[in-house]
């Protein structure tokens, strides 16, 4: 059998993944633009993120001018960075995660599923308990803004704490005062969250065939592949994006050591779900096809591959339904736990697909480990001329293992000092997780007082900070149209209102249709809301008629007033004026011609 040696080409890689931990698979990097960084818990270095990578409790993220990342939570939360942002993982716990943004903006589409969400700043905490969607902006000068698009938020500062509905931002200075605005007019930041949430929304065809565990992922399988039947497995997933001749599962992408072991992380867009959870299987008339785990049965692993390795290479080979995965911790059924037991006792005489062609994926000690593209050649199929290794292989990594992508970081793309010098450790020891609403994350220990009520609340301005100061007052305090109207008759200030976002999010609660008052000056409803406007302006017409020289129009069948005598006086007057002054230019006329 012909093995072709292939080389990986290595890209850098992000972090985390407690073998033993049974929250490794919990968060993934789903998108990556630009030169995103991240840097484990486990290491002072700072390396290029790529997609697919999982990221654990204590790693740091980074996006640089440019960049954009989004993060995605197994029970389909998503959680976005705009760029010059930074974020760290304080705590993942059962249902409850808990995040540090130092800098910068996130965007976060809340599932809301029996979880807990809490993301603090320096100068306030965020708790979400259900479906929400809100941004968190943290500016240079120390302010934190709020911004809730639907759902609720619980947000609690130096002051106190409050509830942000749909349709409201807060506003928090630093330890000076907090205001609750309305939202302004969307940016293109909010739109393009607003875009991928709707990608995300829509019920895929992946659902019927996916166990409720992964039906969150379906987004990325409807994209990349389509689904078939096969007899010996029912339905199951094939590839269509990043698959060529001679392409097997586990080779576009890179083993990176991550706490403790080897991760796959694929570099292909559909490549979590299916390297991470089930089997793969070749079909003769289909090709490599995913078969997904049982309900009940959804475990996620490192990678299920069969090992095999030399002074100079290292090999593996994709698991096939059914054959045992032998790794450091328990990953669901036909896998087997080798940390407490004598690998030398266990015989694993061949795997099904090392009889397949081009299953094989072998590669150099150096790209296994460095990612450095080194030819390797091997004339024999490994898997069939050497005992099987159980487990993964005992190569000690080095600094470049950690890494999923091999690339330099532009310079200046680098986290600030500032981002690099904060202490994960102080910081979580300060700001503890609080699930319980009336307890105070800022003062552990004490209970929550309500957010005192300001006594001006504007309506926020985009405009407003590029305004020096001296603008800003005499733009209050001058008198508004409003305020006219309010002093002479006694009518609210509505100078202010803006109309309904383009979301949908009302500013101001409106009447119901049939409530609200139509028609003219006495308030009768010239146009009721029930009838159509055809039928409405048809009638009016009709009512009024056609008129005439001494016939109404606006009341029918009675016939137009005389005007009063007195007004009269003035029209004769000046007719009398004209006629003087006719008859004196005649007269001097005369005189002119008849001396």
């Amino acid at each position: 059998m012909k093995i072709k040696a292939l080389l990986i080409i290595s890209l850098f890689v992000l972090p985390p993944s407690i073998a033993f931990s049974s929250l490794t698979g919990e968060i993934r990097l789903n998108l990556v633009e630009g030169d995103v960084q991240v840097r484990p818990e486990d290491t002072d270095d700072w390396f290029p993120a790529s997609i697919n990578t999982p990221v654990l409790e204590g790693d740091r993220l980074w996006v640089p001018e440019g960049g954009r990342l989004e993060i995605q939570l197994r029970d389909g939360s998503f959680i976005r960075l705009n760029e010059n942002s930074a974020l760290d993982v304080l705590r993942m716990e059962n249902e409850s995660h808990q995040y540090y943004l130092n800098s910068g903006s996130v965007y976060v589409n809340f599932s809301g599923k029996k979880r807990y969400l809490q993301i603090d700043t320096s100068e306030a905490s965020i708790r979400v308990y259900e479906m929400a969607k809100f941004r968190v902006d943290v500016f240079e000068d120390g302010r934190v803004d709020v911004s809730t698009y639907s759902g609720q938020v619980y947000v609690e500062s130096e002051r106190g704490k409050t509830a942000v509905r749909a349709g409201n931002m807060l506003s928090i200075r630093e330890r000076e005062y907090a205001e609750l605005l309305p939202l302004g007019s969307s940016d293109e930041w909010e739109r393009w969250n607003r875009d991928r949430d709707r990608r995300f929304s829509e019920k895929r065809y992946s659902y019927r065939y996916l166990p409720d565990e992964l039906r969150p992922y379906s987004y990325d399988l409807d994209e990349n592949g389509r689904w078939v039947y096969v007899r010996e497995y029912g339905y199951v997933w094939t590839p269509t994006v990043m698959v060529s001749v001679g392409w097997a599962p586990y080779r576009q992408g890179r083993w990176v050591w991550i706490r403790g072991d080897y991760v796959w992380v694929s570099y292909e867009p559909w490549g979590w779900v299916p390297y991470h959870y089930g089997r793969w299987a070749f079909v003769a008339s289909i090709g490599w096809c995913w078969v997904p785990p049982a309900r009940g049965a959804v475990y996620w692993g490192p990678g299920f591959v069969g090992w095999i390795y030399g002074p100079d290479y290292v090999a593996w080979v994709p698991l096939a339904p059914g054959e045992i995965y032998y790794g450091y911790g328990y990953y669901g059924p036909h896998s087997v736990n080798i940390i407490n037991i004598d690998i030398h006792k266990v015989v694993v005489k061949e795997y099904k697909h090392a009889h397949i062609r081009d299953a094989i994926t072998i590669v150099h000690r150096d790209t296994f480990l460095r990612g450095k593209p080194v030819e390797v050649k091997v004339r024999e199929n490994p898997f069939l001329t050497h005992r099987i290794h159980i487990g993964r292989p005992p190569i000690e990594p080095v600094r470049e293992t950690r890494s999923p992508i091999i690339k330099e970081i532009i310079r200046g793309k680098e986290p600030p000092q500032r981002i690099r010098e904060l202490n994960i450790k102080r910081l979580r020891e300060h700001r503890p997780i609080i699930k319980e609403k009336d307890i105070s994350v800022m003062r552990p220990g004490e209970k929550l007082r309500d957010l005192p009520p300001e006594k001006s609340r504007k309506i926020f301005r985009p405009q407003e900070d590029l305004m020096d100061k001296s603008q800003k007052k005499s733009r209050d305090t001058e008198e508004k149209p409003g305020d006219i109207l309010k002093k002479k008759f006694g009518r609210p200030d509505r100078s202010d209102e803006r109309r309904d976002r383009d979301d949908g999010i009302p500013l101001r609660p409106q009447k119901p249709a049939d409530e609200r008052r139509f028609g003219g000056p006495d308030g009768e409803k010239i146009f009721p809301p029930e009838t159509d406007k055809p039928s409405r302006l048809k009638k009016m017409f009709e009512d009024r008629g056609r008129g005439g020289q001494d016939n109404s129009t606006q009341r029918p069948g009675l016939r137009l007033p005389d005007q009063p005598a007195e007004e009269k006086k003035g029209p004769e007057i000046m007719q009398k004026k004209a006629r003087d002054i006719k008859e004196k230019i005649k007269e001097e006329e005369t005189t002119r011609k008849n001396p």
